[in-house]
């Protein structure tokens, strides 16, 4: 009932509250502007023209007051309450109190035309007349002589909002007076006025009425759906968890014979009921609102049905998403003021994908239909706007992808509700003097989960902060110093001090063991076969999310450097160097912290992400993140950093070499053109055939790499555990045929 209440009581209520705006005539000084007779007039008696306004009764909503009345402003200091000038002042004394009086607020703006502007105005006018009539006579005049036209100030205050518009609406009259004087001095020279302005621009709108309609409600709609969808799913999850907790029967609905999977459906399903109607009645509400109070003013109207009907339909995906987060979430809270702090998270993460779509210049494509939420936001957005061709064309990709994103997401949330450490975590007095302590004294052999998320934030924070003291690199040395300071004071040094005061084994915290003899071999010719590959995903992802203009500058300005710099000095910055601090960092203490959590693969991707966060620049962020799942595999089943090392190493030195390949080294070696072709802005591109061959003698290492079968962690161990045993479990029923026959 609220949602349906609510909006129209807020339209009532600002219709009521505006009429207590009471609306005054803006106040604008002139100083030097009284009796100044010019044609066309600019200023009839106390008002602007009314031939300079699109609507004549406009002139009356400014007032000028002029400073040979002697004026006493209402408000501002006392010292300025006097009359602003007398008919012998002088009126650059008069300016200076102008300019005082609209910084004090007494006027919205003020107006000062010199004391022979009018005069010299006329003076040109003249002048051209008298060069007309000479010519009229057969007289060759002399030169034109044209008189120099002091120029008139204005004077706002622009931290006042009506002041700033004021400004804007006299700058306009003036120009258009301005360009009426033209026409006047080209009329009296004998000129058509055509010849200022030889030609008109005429705009016609190809949108019809429908799509004009759709595209106001584009921006605002799809925005409003997907918050409304979110908040609509979290209170309810958070009263089904983290109530249940509070009351006491969480604890008699998982010792029921339902599953622990078809509770988790259940309250799915539950939460998203309330997601979808939380949506549709706030939907419904605002549009009737919307619709009776727009629908006074031209150009509002109705959306079309038809993406009526796709916000319906993407309403149900977005609704399972988000019922399956907010379900998720709230697992994890072990009381409702607890759950309620998770909201804050999720919008800071969702609300960057709504409004995303809104910023101007994002168009539904191949790569943003690729992001989550955004693409559904952006279907949406084509589909009210009266563009369904375009929307056809991606929905498919957008679909697939949020499907996905739902399917992940209820895993998540089966996964937390068969947790019973999640589930049944005890409340505590949290006491930050005493956690440290307690972190310090009780160290494990590898960190935690918390540590190594909180090892990425700091990094990412000092990546943030020491990034910015650092300017655009003008030679090689500031690139080195730069690249130095991020590898070994932002990577490296935070994952080396915790390591060393929070956990018990550095050691195995960093993967400091000996490989097998296989291991790096495998690492080195695995990267070398997955170079054609990468640098492929690389194009690609070039061509879904195109390098700005300005960073191709930066990029242009760097491969000069490079270029000055050789070969090995590269090497030993691009390769050496991060191969060794970034490996440390991101497959030693992270990767080691996330495998607590139990699952591998988990652990290995939410390291990679946190590796690709860190490289800042879109398109390499996501292709370090792939990579980084590949690095991460071989620190998992390898049980080193060495190979991981080795690997990175060789990556980095195959990109350093590519760089500095011309189309004369293919000249020198015409065997090379049997692998690859000189690139179009330098380096190579590989044929198909050496980027499949590569790709599959990378899925055939990748296959020696998990016959390893490298360490495992506690946590994985138990969780494997428990899901053979989960497996091996039968249902009761299974076993109650043969008691039956038994007992019969």
């Amino acid at each position: 009932v609220l949602p349906i209440l609510l909006y129209p009581l807020l339209g009532m209520s600002m219709l009521q509250m505006s009429q207590f705006v009471q609306s005054r005539p803006v106040r604008v000084l002139v100083v030097g502007g009284r009796g100044m007779e010019v044609s066309p007039p600019l200023i009839e008696g106390d008002r602007f023209a009314e031939w300079l306004f699109a609507n004549p009764k406009d002139a009356e909503k400014l007032q000028l007051v002029f400073d040979a009345d002697g004026d006493r402003p209402p408000d501002g200091p006392d010292n300025l309450k006097q009359p602003i000038a007398a008919g012998g002042q002088d009126q650059s004394a008069s300016w200076e109190k102008a300019r005082a009086l609209v910084q004090s607020g007494a006027y919205e703006a003020a107006i000062y035309f010199p004391p022979d502007f009018a005069d010299r105005l006329q003076e040109l006018h003249d002048s051209i007349a008298e060069r007309r009539a000479a010519l009229a006579a057969g007289k060759i005049p002399k030169s034109l002589d044209v008189p120099d036209v002091p120029q008139p100030d204005i004077t706002f205050n622009s931290s006042n909002q009506k002041s700033l518009f004021v400004n804007i609406r006299i700058n306009e009259l003036l120009n258009r007076w301005k360009d009426r004087l033209g026409e006047e001095n080209l009329k009296a020279s004998g000129f058509s006025t055509r010849t200022a302005k030889p030609f008109t621009v005429n705009v016609t709108d190809v949108a019809g009425p429908t799509k004009n309609d759709g595209a106001k409600w584009a921006g605002v709609l799809p925005v409003l759906l997907l918050l409304w969808a979110l908040t609509g799913a979290f209170y309810p999850a958070v009263d089904l968890c983290a109530g249940e907790k509070e009351r006491g029967t969480l604890e008699t609905l998982l010792s029921s014979p339902a599953g622990r999977n078809e509770i988790v459906v259940g309250k799915l399903l539950t939460i998203m009921i309330f997601s979808i109607f939380t949506a549709v009645l706030n939907l419904a509400s605002v549009g009737a609102t919307g619709w009776i109070v727009l629908s006074r003013m031209s150009g509002f109207g109705m959306p079309p049905l038809g993406a009526i009907f796709v916000l319906a339909v993407a309403l149900v995906p977005m609704a399972a998403l988000f019922s399956a987060l907010c379900l998720a979430l709230a697992a994890l809270a072990r009381s409702t003021r607890e759950g309620q702090y998770y909201l804050m998270p999720l919008l800071l993460v969702t609300m960057p994908l709504v409004i995303l779509p809104m910023t101007p210049g994002v168009e539904l494509n191949l790569g943003n239909s690729l992001i989550p939420v955004t693409g559904v936001a952006l279907i949406l957005r084509s589909m009210l706007s009266g563009n369904y061709w375009q929307a056809l064309q991606y929905a498919p990709v957008v679909t697939v992808v949020t499907l996905l994103i739902c399917l992940m997401s209820i895993r998540w949330a089966v996964d937390q509700f068969n947790r019973e450490s999640v589930l049944f975590r005890e409340s505590e007095r949290f006491d930050l003097g005493l956690w440290l302590r307690r972190l310090y004294r009780e160290r494990r052999a590898t960190p935690t989960v918390g540590m190594a998320v909180c090892c990425g934030v700091l990094i990412l924070l000092l990546k943030f902060f020491i990034g910015s003291l650092f300017d655009v690199p003008r030679n090689f040395g500031d690139f080195a110093r730069s690249l130095a300071t991020t590898q070994l004071a932002v990577f490296l040094l935070p994952a080396l001090l915790m390591t060393f005061l929070l956990t018990g084994s550095p050691r195995e915290t960093l993967l400091l063991r000996r490989p097998r003899w296989i291991a790096i071999p495998a690492a080195a010719l695995l990267a070398l076969v997955l170079h054609p590959v990468v640098h492929l995903l690389q194009t690609v992802v070039t061509r879904l999310y195109p390098v700005g203009e300005n960073m191709l500058e930066v990029m242009k300005e760097l491969q000069i450097l490079f270029g000055e710099a050789g070969f090995w000095p590269l090497l030993l910055l691009m390769a050496l160097l991060p191969a060794v601090c970034e490996e440390l960092t991101f497959r030693g203490f992270i990767l080691s912290g996330f495998r607590r959590l139990g699952h591998k693969w988990r652990a290995i991707v939410f390291s990679a992400a946190l590796f690709g966060i860190a490289h800042g620049i879109l398109q390499q962020s996501l292709l370090a993140c792939l990579v980084g799942v590949v690095i991460g595999y071989i620190a998992v089943q390898s049980g080193s950093i060495f190979p991981c090392i080795v690997f990175h190493l060789i990556h980095n030195a195959l990109v350093v070499a590519n760089m500095h390949i011309t189309p004369d080294l293919f000249d020198e070696w015409p065997a090379a053109r049997a692998l690859a072709i000189p690139g179009e802005g330098g380096g190579c591109e590989f044929h198909w055939y050496v980027v499949l061959g590569g790709a599959l003698a990378g899925l055939l290492l990748l296959g020696a790499f998990a016959l390893l079968h490298g360490t495992k962690s506690e946590e994985e161990t138990l969780e494997e555990a428990i899901e053979r045993g989960q497996r091996s479990d039968r249902p009761l029923d299974a076993k109650k045929p043969a008691c039956s026959s038994a007992s019969g």
